[in-house]
């Protein structure tokens, strides 16, 4: 697009520059992503000032800024930098109507569906994904504007702390096919109630074009809140689940001495063995979203079933399995942490120790959970004595007492961390030859490095499926 078509898009005007200069490559809002050709989205922040950074920009290769102001350099200056970003990725859509674009929201599970959908769909046409969680008011247009003429499927992971949010980014990138994956408690404390992030979540399939105009609504069937969104929308609804009543199922399913699932994919009478090189019981689940949204696309079964086999995790910090020189696994799934996703990650442990290793779980607090912080950690806390760990780990404060609380007069030697560092010498003298290690908390505890630290310690090899 010429500056002056993205000028007719977001309106402003162009500065320093001629109006056909032609943008041709993404639009990143990272300076440090700026491809030749491409265009600088200059945000303010809070430490730094994205207008900063223009020039640098140009020097990378960036055919133009877009500013708030002008900068020295060729620009298209606005007066509301996010919501022209929206605007022209949206621009970008509706450039591309040969793209299917196929939102995924949910409490948890959406990066790992992506994730699997986008190595899925690959094998009927060109995909582009949301790189690790850019799901946001940010991210997306980021995404948006990395598809072209040639890309058959948009897969857009969308993210959302508070009501009306996901109705923004489906206004930006309206999708053909939504999933919402599951509604738990993540970001309690912004929604105020699991009604209200329902309701939330479900604004990705009001979204939707009715069935005539091939609208494709994917849910959940095992959790009822999603289920219940199909009377929000117009589309075909596919339901998937365990549940016999799903209309895709995972049937007759196992997990292997590595805590990876296997099942039968069963759809409109046919069948076709699936088996995950994923980690973790829940993947199943992420599994079979994919799955449904490729067999709801037209895909045969047996091609379907086989693509998702191959999945693999590649999302940082997303149950990311390594296996040190001394026999000590490490499961990096520090990227995020909500109940849900912490109850499932803790089950995958105790399934990857197997009885004869120990399991150790190194958890920081959770994040956004308002008033009910205290008790979601505790119950954590007991969960982990549960499942028979050997020993916890709880980095943090308060909430982080609360897990140590709830293992507490029970068989797991619990140990407690006020931060990272401190974490790190407990486990670099406590840790075991062959001991199973689970690294797990909200992003902002920081335990990402910390995962990063005990697998390089001391030299660590990827485990093989």
């Amino acid at each position: 697009m010429t500056l002056q078509e993205i000028t007719a898009v977001v309106g402003g005007a162009v500065h320093d520059a001629a109006q056909d200069v032609t943008v041709t490559a993404p639009v990143v809002f990272d300076s440090r992503r700026v491809e030749a050709g491409g265009m600088y989205v200059a945000l303010p922040g809070e430490r730094v000032d994205g207008h900063d950074y223009a020039a640098q920009a140009i020097e990378a290769g960036a055919a133009a800024v877009l500013a708030s102001r002008p900068v020295g350099v060729p620009a298209v200056v606005v007066d509301d930098v996010p919501a022209a970003y929206g605007q022209l990725a949206r621009a970008v859509v509706d450039r591309l109507p040969q793209t299917t674009v196929i939102g995924i929201t949910g409490s948890v599970g959406k990066t790992s569906t992506k994730d699997i959908l986008a190595q899925v769909l690959p094998a009927w046409g060109a995909t582009v994904a949301n790189r690790a969680s850019n799901n946001n008011e940010l991210g997306l247009p980021y995404t948006v504007t990395r598809a072209t003429v040639d890309t058959r499927y948009l897969v857009l992971e969308m993210g959302a702390r508070g009501i009306g949010h996901v109705a923004y980014l489906t206004r930006i990138a309206p999708p053909t096919v939504s999933v919402v994956t599951r509604v738990g408690h993540a970001h309690l404390g912004e929604f105020g109630s699991v009604e209200n992030i329902a309701q939330a979540k479900g604004e990705i399939v009001e979204a939707l074009p009715d069935a005539g105009d091939g609208g494709l609504a994917v849910l959940n069937g095992d959790d009822a809140l999603v289920a219940a969104m199909a009377s929000r929308t117009g589309a075909r609804v596919l339901t998937y689940g365990i549940d016999n009543l799903a209309d895709v199922r995972a049937e007759s399913v196992t997990v292997d001495e590595l805590g990876r699932a296997g099942f039968r994919l069963v759809h409109d009478g046919q069948a076709a063995e699936v088996r995950l090189r994923l980690y973790g019981l829940h993947q199943a689940s992420n599994a079979l979203a994919a799955a449904t949204v490729a067999l709801g696309l037209g895909h045969p079964i047996e091609a379907v079933a086989e693509a998702v086999s191959q999945a693999e995790a590649v999302s940082p910090g997303r149950m990311q399995v390594s296996t040190r020189a001394d026999g000590v696994t490490v499961i990096n799934d520090a990227y995020n942490a909500a109940p849900d996703a912490m109850r499932a990650a803790l089950r995958a442990l105790h399934a990857m120790a197997g009885g004869g290793r120990r399991a150790v779980a190194v958890l920081g607090e959770m994040a956004e959970l308002g008033e009910h912080a205290a008790q979601v950690h505790r119950e954590i806390g007991q969960q982990v004595a549960e499942i028979g760990a050997g020993w916890l780990v709880a980095i943090g404060g308060a909430d982080a007492e609360q897990y140590a609380t709830g293992a507490a007069g029970t068989g797991t030697t619990v140990d407690r961390a006020s931060n990272v560092a401190e974490a790190w010498e407990l486990l670099r003298d406590g840790l075991r030859p062959g001991d199973v290690v689970l690294v797990k908390a909200a992003n902002s505890a920081g335990l990402l490095a910390l995962a990063d630290k005990l697998i390089e310690e001391p030299g660590a090899v990827t485990a093989q499926a």
